[in-house]
């Protein structure tokens, strides 16, 4: 078995000796204790050495992307194809499957190699002959410098490296500017409490501070430069009434020097923003015209880098910063949350709340077309990022009109307003109340003339009633005599009052017949 061993310096190959000691994994180290007793379990059989840094450099380069250098080839031509029946032991398994393709050679991987890489490691000084300790020291260090420097210029990542710190000392000086100024307004509040309901914004406040010093130096203090003219006056009005209460002068000297720190802090922190800024327009132009610099930057930031950025898919870059909710959410089986870092973009947050997660949606579908293009495209132009953000707009646009104006027939007719009708509030006069006669409604006529019906029809239906009470012959045999004699009595009297009306004589008939 041959063993392939790569050095700072260049490549050796060595002969193993006694192949039944790989077997015994756990006690192979033993056998490298001292350079003799290495000497017995390998031999080098080969070194090539490098002529100088730069094939040194290319070797190490064509080793780490697992490919087969020419140096390397050359090597295992000269030395190993003549032994073809050898196997060679390799440390990465990644270059053996190259070697085993390009030159048809056995190549061996295993935690037994891997171990006898470790003992030649340890005892290279003894087993590679004719190479001082000093000069593979000096050879490892510059080989190193070099194999950095190149990972350094040709590394997709270098310059994202510097968004993802701007992004967090960003972050990090807001904190601190935050801090900072609450405790200089606290502690100068109790000088002058007034100026701080007076002066909202922060910057102006510690300048005014920097500048007056003692609340008693208002009166004669040009204060016009930091604020306008009316808020100075109501200053200096204000200092004359101040319920503060009186500070050394020492106090005031550290307020002060606070004061210069929130001022220089701030002053830097703009510039810092504006160097991220340009950062982000050179290295993601689409990104940023898409969703902002700060947005861009802070979702850069959390991938690690653009290329990490460009990995992830639109469903994870719509949530990229709301893993703890979407998590919970998950967990609980509730809805999971619509939007994460991409919440704080411009075309989010003036979208009304009904269309956010639509909107959000759709912005991180084409941010996620945007970051591939940075990533990986040749061009650094932002017209694609232009073109999606028009896009973006007019959709957003469409759905804020959506409840005005609808494409469906229905929703025509929903949106058609109906016809305004005013509603006054004027009663109008009523002529007919002017009359003093009483008025006889025709419901009244009406109703009398149906009670004349009524008081008729009782007669009728008596009849008819009478009429129907005639009992058949089955029935006048079936019935009992006591019962006969009672229905023939009624028929009787009901057969004599109509001989009686008849023969009744009315008063005004017998006045008549007295008169005669």
């Amino acid at each position: 078995m041959l063993v392939l061993f790569e050095t700072a310096a260049g490549y050796a190959i060595f002969k193993v000796l006694d192949e039944q000691k790989l077997q015994q994994v756990d006690s192979l180290w033993k056998e490298f204790e001292t350079p003799e007793k290495a000497n017995k379990v390998v031999k080098l059989k080969h070194f090539e050495k490098f002529q100088d840094t730069t094939e040194a450099l290319a070797a190490a380069t064509a080793m780490v992307e697992g490919k087969l250098g020419k140096s390397l080839k050359k090597v295992l031509k000269k030395v190993v194809a003549k032994e073809a029946h050898e196997q060679l032991a390799i440390t990465d398994v990644k270059l053996g499957g190259v070697i085993k393709e390009k030159l048809n050679l056995s190549c061996v991987h295993s935690p037994a190699v891997a171990e006898l890489m470790r003992g030649i490691r340890n005892q290279m000084e003894g087993l590679i002959t004719g190479l001082p300790a000093r000069e593979i020291s000096a050879m490892s260090l510059g080989l190193a410098h070099s194999l950095s420097r190149y990972k350094l210029k040709f590394s997709p990542d270098k310059v994202d490296t510097m968004i993802v710190q701007a992004i967090s000392l960003l972050d990090d000086l807001d904190k601190e500017l935050n801090n900072y100024i609450m405790r200089c307004r606290e502690w100068y509040g109790w000088h002058f409490p007034e100026l701080g309901k007076i002066i909202t914004d922060n910057l102006a406040y510690c300048k005014s501070v920097r500048k007056i010093g003692d609340r008693t130096n208002v009166a004669s203090m040009e204060l016009s430069d930091i604020l306008p003219e009316e808020i100075e006056a109501e200053v200096k009005l204000a200092a004359e009434i101040s319920m503060g209460t009186e500070v050394s002068e020492e106090d005031i000297a550290n307020i002060m020097h606070l004061c210069d720190q929130v001022i220089e802090i701030t002053e830097y922190r703009s510039q810092l923003y504006d160097y991220l800024k340009n950062r982000m327009m050179a290295i993601a132009p689409n990104l940023t015209v898409m969703v902002g610099e700060l947005v861009g930057a802070r979702l850069i930031s959390h991938a690690g880098s653009l290329l990490n950025l460009a990995k992830h898919p639109a469903s994870t870059v719509q949530i990229l910063g709301a893993e703890k909710a979407l998590f919970r959410a998950l967990k609980t089986r509730r809805d999971t949350p619509k939007y994460g870092l991409i919440y704080h973009a411009s075309l989010v947050g003036q979208t009304t709340a009904k269309n956010k997660g639509k909107i959000s949606r759709m912005l991180a579908a084409k941010s996620a077309l945007a970051i591939r293009y940075d990533a990986l495209g040749e061009d650094t132009n932002a017209e694609m990022g232009v073109e999606n953000r028009a896009k973006l707009e007019a959709r957003l646009r469409y759905l804020e009109e959506k409840g005005i104006r609808r494409i469906s027939g229905s929703g025509k007719a929903l949106a058609r307003a109906d016809k305004y009708q005013h509603k006054s509030d004027v009663k109008v006069y009523d002529p007919s109340g002017d009359s003093t006669l009483p008025t006889v409604s025709k419901k009244r006529k009406i109703e009398e003339v149906e009670e004349g019906e009524e008081e008729e029809k009782p007669v009728e239906a008596k009849a008819k009633k009478v009429k129907r009470e005639a009992p058949t012959e089955e029935e006048a045999e079936t019935e009992t005599p006591k019962k006969k004699k009672k229905k023939e009595k009624k028929k009787a009297e009901e057969e004599s009052k109509p001989e009686e009306e008849e023969r009744a004589i009315s008063p005004a008939e017998e006045v008549r017949e007295v008169e005669r």
